[in-house]
């Protein structure tokens, strides 16, 4: 792990303020209230993604030769951390996380002609894309996926299941990882495997939302494909090299789950801080207690503690180097502080903390996520022990 002194963005450059300000003037359109309504009617909030997209958001990491706006991770933890930090969670978050780096293997392994087909309808907001990765019987185990894609003529055709694929009710457009050479015929577990970005067909797609505890409006499937037909041109990079391609969209997706859940975290810890103020108990405010006062302090301790990890991260990999130890430690201490302070805060308003009218429940149910997802906090904990202490793998 690199000792080398990064700048942090502690103070945010005028780009850079811009970038927050306006996000936030889009996210003040959408209240609580909002999300809330969205948390219980399933309903996608397609009129907040067409905001961020008018306002070119989708496109922040994205190239300017293709309609983005060639920035980095650090402007794109800026856009999802004002995000969930308005309020609008990871209802808000996910609906358009998929879009800030989940196009990235086209960027840095796809052709030319296919980032001009691909890149400017995704930035857009005229494509949907949504990224099938994990299935039933592998879980976090990637080598063992048990899709198939299979040469016939000039396409391949893909059968298999996924499972936790979200936004695959509204995609136009999927991003899927499938095995191309039998599991035994490869020198190692992670060759053999293929990306393809293609037309969602669902004449050969069956996609079933999960029921699921939080963000409702942001559905995950299970999806089993049967024979669905990929043209040889939508084949991304070179064949048996998907999983390598994979890895390079790691560290920035766990330093976006790290900023997105300290954001969340904010946005509880606003409320419960506003809410211990004004509840008088016994005579006096409920903020004036230390067991209330306490673990509110504590959660902001922590919450700031874990972003400097994040945007140090990100600066990190802005900057071309070696951040998978910061990432991947920034994802595990956001999402258990993201997770502390929404559960202070449903505490800190006692019974109401339950009530959906104060908002924090909802918070709390979403926390969860980014404790789960994209990888485990054993998983974490064993890639540092090994990464960076040196210690005997574990698994």
């Amino acid at each position: 792990m690199s000792t080398d002194a990064v700048a942090l963005p502690i103070d945010l450059t005028d780009d850079q303020r811009a970038i927050k300000d306006s996000v936030q003037k889009i996210c003040a359109a959408y209240d609580d209230g909002y999300w809330l309504k969205t948390d219980e009617t399933g309903v996608f909030p397609e009129p907040f993604v067409a905001d961020l997209a008018a306002g070119g958001f989708l496109g922040i990491a994205m190239p300017e030769a293709y309609g983005g706006s060639g920035l980095g991770l650090t402007e794109a933890s800026i856009v999802m951390q004002t995000i969930t930090e308005s309020g609008a969670g990871f209802s808000g978050a996910s609906a358009v996380h998929i879009n800030i780096f989940g196009p990235m293997p086209i960027v840095k392994f796809g052709s030319d002609e296919q980032k001009r087909r691909f890149l400017p309808p995704l930035i857009a907001g005229e494509d949907k894309s949504c990224f099938a990765v994990t299935e039933p019987n592998s879980g976090l185990d990637t080598s063992s996926l048990e899709t198939r894609a299979e040469k016939v003529g000039n396409r391949w055709r893909i059968t298999g299941r996924k499972i936790w694929t979200t936004g695959a009710q509204r995609a136009t457009k999927i991003m899927i990882i499938a095995r191309t050479t039998p599991k035994d015929q490869c020198r190692r577990p992670t060759d053999g495997l293929s990306l393809f970005y293609t037309e969602f067909d669902r004449t050969k797609i069956e996609a079933n939302p999960i029921p699921k505890m939080g963000r409702k409006a942001v559905e995950c499937n299970t999806m089993f494909l049967d024979g669905l037909d990929v043209p040889a041109e939508d084949l991304i990079g070179e064949e048996g090299k998907g999983f390598q391609y994979l890895l390079h969209g790691l560290n920035p997706e766990r330093v976006l789950f790290a900023v997105e859940a300290v954001g969340l975290g904010r946005a509880a810890l606003r409320r419960a801080a506003q809410y211990a103020k004004e509840r008088v108990v016994f005579g006096r405010p409920i903020g004036q207690n230390q067991g209330v006062a306490h673990p509110l302090a504590k959660s902001w301790a922590e919450l700031e503690a874990a972003n400097l990890l994040a945007y140090k991260a990100a600066a990190l990999y802005d900057a071309g180097r070696e951040c998978g130890a910061e990432a991947n430690a920034a994802k595990y201490l956001g999402a258990e502080a993201g997770f502390n302070a929404c559960e202070a805060a449903v505490l800190a308003h006692g019974g109401m903390g339950y009530a959906k009218e104060y908002f924090v429940e909802r918070y709390f149910r979403e926390a969860m996520i980014a404790r789960i997802a994209p990888v485990s906090r054993e998983m974490i904990l064993n890639f540092i022990a090994e990464r960076v202490l040196g210690l005997p793998k574990s698994y």
